[in-house]
């Protein structure tokens, strides 16, 4: 079958011919019916040194968001019928470890027995930009509710996943009279949008430098949109009803935007950087307003990704995909690094 590979670091990847995976003992392949391009493959691609990732080693299959049906499964797997449309949880952890066992496979604490530390399909093994997918557990699927099909539920596995951790850990602040400010409106931020809308009343900002994404931060409900100008942090604050974001999601994470999160910031807020553009902020007593958080969340948990799902089914979010073929994929991933893609990029290897 055919591959998209990361074949060494800081090169473009490379649609090579690979075999076709068989499943072990307690694995799974699963047909893949839809692999979203994350923003994030581009520091993996170009970004990180060769060795960042010792257990990550090139060559492998990118694609850290998946969904598709079963394909066949590995001795001992039960309850899992062929054809049945899953989504695929993306980090892979030990399984047995106290976050593990309750489904937060992002922090596994026992990344010695994990198949990969602190990665999964797509990062570190072989991920789903291929006709094939091997999933080395059965609790890693999560059927699909009816009427989500696989293309659209891909990059809910992490462009929605993401958000939504994020912001079930700040929900309590999210009160009807409540602020949130998202910057950055790509594949996150217009999911975390929708997000917002769907589980909270409060009122959202959404600032980016781009025109195309304010014009989509605007349709999928954003009640203020922003470039990063130089009046962004006063009106910010004066939309906010004069007292700053509850709430800022950060979906950049560069110095700039973490330091705009924190100018905008209310007392008590939460400033939570998502993005990993690699920006800091000098942090002391007085950096920002009194008793503001600023955290960091990376991805979300088997529990979360079913709730996700669930909003997905019931039409209360949803992903804006640009959807390609396999054969498209390296261009898929050229326009995505030159910024020319707006929402998601899926990839379909089911598409001719």
């Amino acid at each position: 079958m055919q591959a998209l590979r990361l074949v060494a670091a800081g090169s473009d990847p490379e649609l090579l011919e690979v075999p076709d995976p068989e499943p072990g003992p307690g694995e799974v392949i699963v047909r893949v019916g839809g692999a979203g391009a994350c923003h994030s493959d581009l520091h993996l691609l170009y970004e990180f040194p060769a060795g960042a990732f010792p257990s990550w080693a090139p060559q492998f299959t990118l694609g850290h968001e998946n969904a598709g049906w079963v394909h066949q499964v590995g001795s001992g797997v039960e309850g899992l019928e062929i054809g049945l449309p899953v989504a695929v949880y993306g980090p892979w952890g030990c399984g047995r470890c106290a976050r593990c066992a309750v489904g937060i496979e992002t922090l596994c604490e026992d990344l010695e027995h994990a198949p990969v530390a602190g990665g999964g399909g797509g990062l570190g093994m072989d991920g789903g930009m291929a006709t094939l997918l091997r999933v080395p557990a059965a609790r890693h699927l999560v059927a699909l509710p009816e009427g989500l099909e696989p293309v659209v539920a891909a990059p809910l596995t992490d462009a929605g996943l993401t958000p939504y951790h994020a912001i079930r850990r700040s929900l309590p602040k999210l009160t009807a009279d409540a602020t949130a400010v998202v910057i950055g409106v790509g594949g996150l931020g217009h999911m975390g949008i929708q997000i917002l809308k769907a589980v909270s009343a409060c009122q959202i900002v959404a600032v980016d430098p781009k025109p195309e994404a304010l014009a989509l931060a605007e349709q999928v409900g954003a009640d203020l949109v922003l470039a990063p100008e130089a009046t962004a942090v006063a009106e910010i604050r004066a939309f906010a009803h004069a007292r700053g974001a509850d709430v800022v999601l950060d979906f950049v994470g560069s110095a700039d935007t973490i330091a705009l999160g924190a100018a905008v910031s209310r007392s008590l807020g939460d400033v939570t950087v998502v993005g990993i553009a690699g920006g800091t902020f000098g942090f002391s007593f007085f950096s920002t307003p009194y008793e503001v958080s600023l955290q960091t969340t990376y991805w979300g948990s088997r529990p979360e990704l079913v709730e996700v799902l669930d909003l997905a089914a019931r039409g209360l979010i949803e992903p804006h995909c640009s959807v390609f073929s396999l054969a498209e994929a390296p261009d898929v991933y050229r326009r995505l690094r030159e910024g020319a893609l707006t929402g998601r990029a899926v990839i379909d290897p089911t598409r001719g």
